[in-house]
């Protein structure tokens, strides 16, 4: 993509609107324009972090057997008056009529039409288990949105719901979503800590939330000093294997009956990313669905649930992952590969050698954003290192004449002169 035909919006100055960092970069770098109180546009640079998030998180769940739906984002209020939760949400629920007159909300998340769907179409155990999962907007109107993608009203959620034929199928299903969760966000360079957790207006009776730790995180909680040997890269655990450290929410932790020691417990601020669910039987039984069983005997499904905030996840992985001069976006997640920076366009040398820079690696299969603009050499570097792409090759005409560029580390600043060939071996190696 060549920036003079690109659509890439950066402002120079912190908004004064913004009280974090993502907040702040996001804004800054054109990923987003907020249209109202917690409503925000979607501009072509972050758009390109939504999908590749949508990309990991659609992976990760098929590969364990989910399957994709796409539910409408409006609803009968008479699902949510069938499963007697219509009241839970109070005024976070957006409530209205269409021209008929009939009742609608705006959905905040969909255990009831899930239901609905299910119970019109399966009918005996031997189609169980089943995990049906959308990636879909929501909205919950929040009485004080803030933060921007962080706390927002309007949101793209990842929401999955499974049906089983018992406690025990539901029970496996539920630890294998939580294995999948670590996996993906482990792919967007976060470790992310399952803390033990109120299950809120979804209900259920089993229930954790898996936080990303930063000091702007909402949520208090405490953990296993482990967690931070995994952050850091000295230990590596499996998904199974850390569901055996000890992590809660600030309203589950219990100083006195704490099984860790003071020593190796931990305090910090988290973020919550995601949250799992095991329901039991809490909406099945509400809505009245049942399937035949091996025995010919009705039986009532147990069900859990499972969400990823995928909107939250790109300011997220931006808490985590920036510095002084902006975001340093992880190569799984980055709206471009590489920013291909031409120091002086309209020179023929560094026009040519950029052209066939550009050519090659379009050609590999790499994103490239290539700044083709007459903007001042500091502007181009400024703008680069904001919108945080791992790599950047910077061309000039000194370099130019000797087929030599520089090579930049986004995460570590490393700078490297190195000819053409050894560049597009090096990043064609790296990336493919």
């Amino acid at each position: 993509m060549r920036l003079s035909k690109y659509f890439l919006p950066l402002i120079k100055e912190n908004p004064s609107e913004a009280q974090i960092v993502s907040h702040r970069l996001m804004l800054r770098a054109g990923m987003i324009r907020q249209q109202a109180a917690g409503i925000y546009s979607w501009l072509p640079l972050g758009l390109r972090v939504l999908r590749n998030i949508e990309a990991i998180v659609n992976d990760e769940l098929q590969k364990v057997g989910c399957v994709p739906v796409l539910m409408p984002t409006l609803q009968p209020t008479d699902l949510w008056k069938e499963s007697g939760r219509y009241d839970a949400l109070g005024k976070e629920m957006l409530r209205f009529k269409d021209r008929a007159e009939r009742e609608l909300l705006y959905s905040p998340t969909n255990e009831e039409m899930i239901v609905d769907i299910f119970r019109g179409y399966v009918k005996s155990y031997k189609s169980l288990p089943l995990n049906l999962y959308q990636i879909q907007w929501k909205f919950r109107d929040e009485v004080r949105p803030r933060f921007g993608v962080m706390r927002g009203r309007e949101f793209l959620m990842k929401d999955a719901y499974s049906f089983h034929a018992d406690v025990g199928d539901a029970t496996r299903e539920y630890y294998k979503m939580y294995d999948a969760y670590h996996r993906i966000f482990a792919r967007m360079g976060l470790t992310a800590i399952a803390v033990s957790a109120d299950s809120g207006a979804i209900g259920g009776s089993l229930s954790h939330e898996f936080q990303v730790l930063a000091d702007t995180g909402e949520s208090q909680i405490y953990y296993d000093a482990a967690f931070d040997d995994i952050r850091s890269g000295k230990v590596i655990m499996s998904g199974e294997e850390m569901r055996a450290l000890y992590a809660a929410a600030d309203e589950q932790h219990k100083p006195g009956s704490c099984p860790i020691p003071k020593e190796r417990l931990r305090e910090a601020r988290g973020i919550e990313v995601g949250h799992v669910f095991y329901l039991g039987q809490k909406y099945s039984q509400a809505m009245g669905v049942t399937v035949a069983g091996p025995d010919g005997v009705n039986i009532t499904p147990e069900m859990g649930c499972y969400g990823i905030g995928v909107s939250r996840l790109a300011g997220a992985i931006i808490e985590a992952s920036h510095d002084d001069s902006g975001i340093i976006w992880p190569e799984s997640v980055t709206p471009f590969d590489l920013g291909l920076i031409n120091l002086r366009s309209g020179d023929a040398k560094c026009d040519a050698l950029c052209e066939s820079i550009y050519e090659k690696l379009t050609s590999y299969g790499k994103e490239v954003l290539y700044d083709d603009t007459d903007e001042r050499a500091g502007g181009k570097f400024a703008g680069m290192d904001l919108i945080g792409l791992p790599w950047q090759i910077v061309v000039g005409p000194k370099g130019a004449e000797k087929n030599m560029v520089e090579l930049k580390n986004r995460k570590t600043g490393q700078k490297q002169e190195l000819s053409v060939e050894a560049v597009l071996e090096h990043l064609l190696g790296t990336c493919c």
